[in-house]
């Protein structure tokens, strides 16, 4: 069933999907976050975890570990694209705005146009390790919005160098590794400290959380509801 949202008609709603990816350090927790240009037309200058918009190809993408059967039933819930489609698209937006890997080793020698560089390095992308944590709508009054799917991925499970993000394209900058402790005093979009909230409250939890926040910013109200069952 597609998702029914609180639209602007002149600004459709893009799916979207995005990966917090969590390290483990001697200081506490940290995430993965960079910084949009000034020029964005989405957000400029904001704080944020790598991300972006679901691309027609990603459907197809053949993923070499599956997502957890919880959070694949949970991601389709009122949603046109599988879950499939949005855990491929939320890895090849870590893997295009930071350059690292959430893959298994394998060759993978007919990668599709916008894989191929991440097909280069030997491997397909695995979602086995994602979990999705939180959903939300973007407010009309944007020049863009986007229905924006959550995950988060223990460092751990990346097949690459986390420090290393010379493979990165020029969308985010001032990638690093920031204290969860510390984030508070960035400049961050609303739904990203809503985000963090829910991460500190949930550190620590394994598997799938009990239900998933949707928060949907409308036209004349925001509210939030809870995406609940399990596979």
């Amino acid at each position: 069933m597609p998702p029914d949202p609180v639209t602007d008609p002149g600004v459709p709603v893009r799916d979207a999907a995005t990966i917090i990816v969590l390290r483990e350090t001697a200081g506490g927790p940290a995430v993965l976050m960079g910084r949009r240009g000034a020029s964005a037309a989405f957000m400029p200058s904001h704080v944020v975890f790598p991300g972006g918009a679901v691309d027609p190809g990603d459907a197809a993408i053949s993923l070499a570990g599956g997502l957890n059967p919880t959070c694949a039933a949970r991601l389709a819930v009122e949603s046109a694209r599988t879950p499939n489609a949005l855990a491929a698209a939320a890895i090849r937006e870590l893997w295009e705005e930071t350059g690292q890997i959430a893959g298994r080793a394998a060759p993978w020698p007919d990668a599709p146009r916008g894989w191929r560089g991440f097909a280069r390095t030997r491997h397909r992308p695995d979602a086995s390790g994602l979990t999705f944590v939180f959903r939300a709508i973007t407010p009309p009054g944007r020049p863009r919005r986007f229905d924006a799917r959550f995950f988060t991925l223990d460092a751990n499970r990346l097949a690459s160098d986390l420090d290393d993000f010379s493979r990165a394209e020029d969308e985010l900058g001032a990638l690093s590794w920031v204290p969860l402790d510390a984030v508070q005093g960035l400049r961050l979009p609303f739904i990203t400290s809503i985000v963090l909230a829910e991460l500190r409250a949930g550190h620590g939890r394994a598997g799938p959380p009990t239900d998933v926040p949707f928060y949907r910013d409308g036209a004349e109200e925001a509210a939030f509801r809870r995406i609940h069952g399990r596979a």
